[in-house]
């Protein structure tokens, strides 16, 4: 696709808005950045001009042609003619208009925060394998070998349970069961217990190998009729050199949630709606209180 084809109108609109601040702020942002263009005394720079085309065509503009250079610039100045029209208008201050150019300033500016205080923090090798041993931790040590019925009740969950313990094969009774494992006589396959709901997972750990409840067991599914058939160890976990790569966009993330949340902290937050609910329902539980003052006051006449 040549960039001609990238660069529509709406492509640009779509792509400008979600990498881009709004239209002073992006003209102020380097101001020691090369001008390529003034369009009514709005300045159209270098930087401005790399960061749509990385959006747009994926590349820095230090890579295009000098036709499709000047593409990507008459497209700027497309788009700057218009906003300026838009704000003559009036658009950037209502609407979702106004709306999109907020949100884009906040997107372009959290995004810079963030690299700005990751980038001298490379995790160390230390954080990285308390990271590892961490996520080892939480890792299974076990997994299941698992049938279940699955129904709709427990009278009908009891039914089927009597039938099995009176003798009935548990893959033949499984065909009855809400689940689609039913066409496999009720059969899970392998998994640590982890992967079932919590009342599921309870029960099984209970079990011992070749054992089936002794009741049904009540799910937001339904009602459980579970037989362990076997357990085994999992698999050992990778070395940790062999994935100490793929932890660490986990441990940067961890370093800037902890940033946020001081900024959070430090913050003035006014919860408008909440506040409001809350007043409201303050407001309505008074007058209640004076209606029933009242109905006790006319009892007493």
């Amino acid at each position: 696709m040549t960039l001609a084809r990238l660069l529509t109108a709406g492509a640009l609109a779509l792509t400008f808005a979600a990498c881009a601040p709004a239209d002073k702020a992006a003209a102020t942002a380097d101001p020691g950045a090369k001008t390529i263009v003034i369009v009514n005394g709005k300045k159209i720079t270098e930087t401005m001009l790399d960061t749509f085309v990385k959006a747009a065509a994926g590349r820095p503009a230090s890579e295009l042609d000098p036709e499709s250079r000047k593409e990507a610039i008459d497209a700027m100045i497309d788009m700057q003619v218009l906003a300026a029209e838009g704000q003559k208008q009036g658009l950037d201050k209502q609407g979702e208009a106004a709306a999109s150019i907020e949100l884009a300033r906040i997107n372009v500016l959290q995004r810079a925060v963030a690299d700005a205080y990751l980038k001298d923090k490379n995790p160390t090798d230390q954080e990285l394998r308390a990271e590892y041993d961490a996520l080892v931790a939480k890792m299974p040590r076990s997994e299941y070998s698992v049938r279940h019925i699955l129904l709709q009740n427990e009278t009908f969950a009891n039914e089927i349970l009597a039938r099995l313990k009176a003798g009935e094969r548990f893959e033949t009774l499984a065909r009855q069961s809400l689940d689609p494992s039913s066409k496999d006589g009720g059969d899970l396959g392998w998994s640590p217990a982890n992967r079932y709901v919590a009342p599921f997972a309870d029960a099984l750990l209970k079990l011992k190998k070749g054992e089936t409840t002794a009741a049904p067991v009540r799910s937001q599914f339904g009602w459980h009729i579970i037989r362990l058939d076997d357990v085994r160890d999992t698999s050992p976990p990778p070395p940790f050199e062999q994935v100490k790569q793929q932890i660490e966009p986990a441990v940067r993330a961890k370093k800037l949630e902890a940033y946020t949340e001081e900024l959070v902290k430090a913050a003035k937050i006014e919860r408008v709606e909440e506040t409001a609910a809350a007043a409201a329902a303050a407001t309505g539980a008074a007058k209640e209180a004076v209606k029933d003052v009242a109905k006790d006051a006319a009892a007493t006449k």
